[in-house]
């Protein structure tokens, strides 16, 4: 009978980050369980156990330190599965509070492929591809094969952020652009009902997804609204959102 794959939990509101991870993953021998709320990711632990488990700090409803902060109260839960966290919010401030806790490791957004499958690997202890022999670095005329018809600030993130895996940055790519018009439409709900919480929300995943892409600027426009709701600045928010939102119009 065939031993089962560790089971990595991933917790994640944002879908185009947990979309990247799954993407990244999926060549390793592991099964991912994906919950978007620590609630969802309680459930899941009462009643499965995980080897490993990646959380971010910012989520709707109980942050991933609330969810932190119960497996350390109720050791069952996490059941000794050592416990990443994987967020753009890892300041001093926040480093200095994790210390104190349980945490194997932190990983910072935006990841790039290496990171996160080394973080995976090294965790699980799986066996890394380098074991066997490394392979060969492609050349200078292979490498611009791989960036054909990309913008240079895209070519950029498929180096840095994808390994060069040209397919996988390009479907990653696409699937967020589908993904933004859905973010359009909540952030334009978020407005209309004043919802400062939702649009920092927002912002915060978006830093990061565009960063991942290499778009820089839409990356620093996510940021300025971020900080501009967690100031709780209703018109500087409002503000912010339009300015994103242009900028993901521009983009798609």
């Amino acid at each position: 009978m065939p031993t089962p794959e560790p089971v990595v939990l991933l917790v994640e509101d944002d879908a185009s980050v947990s979309r990247f991870v799954g993407m990244v993953l999926d060549g390793l021998p592991v099964s991912l369980k994906v919950c978007a709320s620590v609630e969802e990711a309680l459930e899941f632990l009462a009643r499965h156990r995980a080897q490993l488990i990646i959380t971010d700090l910012m989520m709707p409803g109980e942050s991933g330190m609330g969810l932190i902060q119960r497996m350390a109260a109720d050791p069952s839960l996490a059941a000794g599965a050592k416990v990443v966290v994987f967020s753009a919010g890892l300041n001093t401030a926040v480093r200095a509070q994790l210390a104190s806790m349980n945490i194997w490791r932190t990983l910072a957004k935006p990841a790039s492929v290496g990171d996160l499958q080394g973080c995976v690997r090294d965790t699980l202890e799986l066996f890394r591809p380098e074991e066997a022999g490394a392979p060969a670095t492609p050349d200078a005329s292979a490498a611009k094969a791989v960036h054909e018809g990309l913008a240079e600030h895209e070519a950029h993130a498929l180096a840095k952020h994808f390994a060069n895996n040209r397919p996988l940055f390009d479907t990653y790519r696409s699937r967020c652009l589908v993904q933004f018009a859905k973010d359009c439409q909540e952030g334009d709900r978020a407005v209309d009902a004043v919802d400062l919480p939702a649009l920092r929300r927002l912002g915060h995943n978006l830093r990061t997804v565009l960063l991942t892409l290499g778009r820089g600027e839409g990356s620093r426009l996510a940021g300025l609204l971020e900080e501009a709701a967690f100031a709780e600045d209703g018109p500087a928010a409002v503000a912010g959102w339009r300015a994103l939102r242009e900028h993901l119009a521009s983009q798609s």
